[in-house]
């Protein structure tokens, strides 16, 4: 948690430090849903399709710098929540898993509008870059008592052959795409689908096969066999044979944002002049630079 708290701090410094910057700047605002496509999450139709089911509330806020009219560099801070549950997957009841995590994200890339936004009110883009995430999973045991799951092992990550101890933060690419009307040079609204691709599998803390169970059992404690199986709370039958497949989908785990953007410019200018706008008083106070 202090690698988030220290990104934290590095990004609202980074604010301050484009604020000489300003007619450039554009604040942006997100909100929405977050959601993921994992062993508790998928298409059973394909497996690999975007699903919009079990979504959670997402809301973000960030910079963009006009390099240029139609190309901006971007800094984004995103907070949500992502979760599923085995009782709500179809064909997955008996196995009983379910989990939810919180998702802080922060990423630095660049945007690229297909038309100009200064001379076109609609204009669909595009965006790439790196970003760096925090999760940590958790469910709610038998007495509803709430539990974090990485420390458990639940499939043997730290003790079991090949199977290393998973990290709580970590990096990812981000990429996706929009659209966005201009409603004047400094307001824009927009929606937005926000894709990252993780190096992890263990979002939903569910990757690869049961553990033996007693080899749990010493390992982690009563508590760790539990939650690894809880197919015998809905009647399914006792632990697994250690090896039966506990994942249902091969690859890393992704988790996405969709919603509505809303962005205002600091400064007056428009990008590089020509604007339908430019030269004009920001509405939020920056003041105008000449160009």
């Amino acid at each position: 948690m202090k690698n988030v708290k220290k990104l934290f701090l590095v990004t609202a410094l980074s604010f301050f430090a484009f604020r000489g910057y300003c007619q450039n700047l554009h604040l942006n605002f997100f909100g929405g849903i977050a959601n993921y496509k994992g062993d508790l999450q998928y298409n059973p139709k394909g497996g690999k399709q975007i699903s919009f089911k079990q979504p959670n509330f997402a809301a973000g806020i960030g910079l963009e710098y006009e390099i240029s009219n139609k190309l901006y560099a971007r800094l984004g801070i995103m907070l949500g929540k992502i979760g599923a549950d085995d009782k709500k997957q179809p064909g997955q009841q008996q196995r009983n898993l379910n989990f939810s995590s919180p998702i802080f994200d922060v990423m630095l890339g660049a945007e690229y509008y297909i038309l100009d936004p200064y001379t076109h009110m609609i204009t669909p883009y595009i965006f790439a870059g790196a970003a760096y995430f925090h999760f940590n999973p958790y469910t709610f045991d038998a007495a509803r008592q709430k539990v974090f799951l990485q420390p458990l092992s639940t499939e043997g990550e730290g003790f079991g052959a090949g199977r290393d101890p998973y990290n709580l933060s970590q990096f990812a690419i981000p990429f996706g795409g929009g659209i966005k009307l201009s409603l004047s040079d400094d307001v824009r609204v927009g929606i937005e689908l926000s894709l990252r691709k993780t190096f992890t599998d263990y979002l939903d803390d569910v990757s690869t096969t049961y553990v033996d169970e007693n080899i749990l059992l010493a390992a982690k404690g009563q508590q760790s066999v539990d939650l690894a199986y809880r197919g015998d709370e809905v009647g399914a039958g006792p632990y697994p044979v250690t090896g039966t497949p506990r994942a249902t989908l091969d690859g890393n785990d992704w988790y996405y944002f969709t919603g509505l953007t809303l962005s205002f410019r600091l400064g007056s200018g428009g990008g590089g002049g020509g604007g339908r706008g430019s030269g004009r008083k920001s509405k939020v106070g920056c003041p105008a630079m000449a160009r």
